[in-house]
């Protein structure tokens, strides 16, 4: 892969520098894994907006509580400890 330059402010770099060095990374490592983290993130995002979407429409959680029997009962319902 080839290398490029970003340009960033003096306190900026000196920031990324210290996260990575406190990580014991490089700053090239450092931002890699960040990418990767924040690209994680943008598809949790989206995933979980899908899901709210899913389980919000109407029937949806009384038909997933009859195929697969609901949710187990919470200790201490129903006063037992």
């Amino acid at each position: 892969m080839a290398d490029t330059t970003v340009k960033v402010d003096s306190e900026t770099r000196d920031r990324f520098a210290a996260v990575a060095a406190a990580r014991g990374k490089s700053v090239r490592a450092y931002l890699a894994e960040l990418a990767i983290e924040e690209e994680n993130q943008l598809a949790l995002g989206r995933a979980t907006a899908v899901f709210r979407e899913t389980v919000g429409r109407p029937g949806i959680s009384a038909a997933f509580d009859g195929e697969f029997g609901g949710l187990p009962a919470s200790p201490g319902a129903n006063g037992a400890a």
